[in-house]
């Protein structure tokens, strides 16, 4: 499985995970539509924070389950604790170093996080 490597904009925060990326997800749900993110959900044993814990910065809404992460120099959402998932990591793909998304093509499901009770229901975060 291969290793990525991902940061912030400015290098403060810094991680790895391994990954196989052959599909993300891009929501829309209000964050994720203004960030515009595409995301990648891995398990904890799959993630290392390399760099950055000091600068790391949550931002929690809503229920306050979810835990978006972001740098607290440069701003940029590199990864969160998902709510559907909070024990796993969701990598914005867009944040990974390595790797070109528009290069790789991955399939890009949708999830209407707009309706976030009713979508997660049947959605594959894989």
């Amino acid at each position: 499985m291969p290793t990525y490597h991902g940061s912030c904009h400015c290098g403060r925060v810094r991680f790895e995970i391994e990954a196989d990326i052959t599909r993300v997800t891009r929501c829309n749900c209000s964050i994720c539509s203004k960030k515009g993110a595409l995301l990648l959900r891995v398990p904890p044993e799959r993630f290392r924070l390399v760099a950055g814990e000091d600068a790391l910065r949550t931002y929690q809404f809503n229920r306050k389950v979810a835990r978006h992460l972001f740098c607290g120099t440069c701003g940029i959402h590199p990864f969160s604790r998902p709510r559907a998932a909070p024990e796993q990591y969701t990598i914005n793909v867009r944040c990974l170093d390595d790797y070109d998304v528009e290069a790789e093509g991955p399939e890009v499901a949708l999830f209407d996080g707009r309706n976030w009770e009713q979508a997660v229901q049947g959605h594959r975060f894989d």
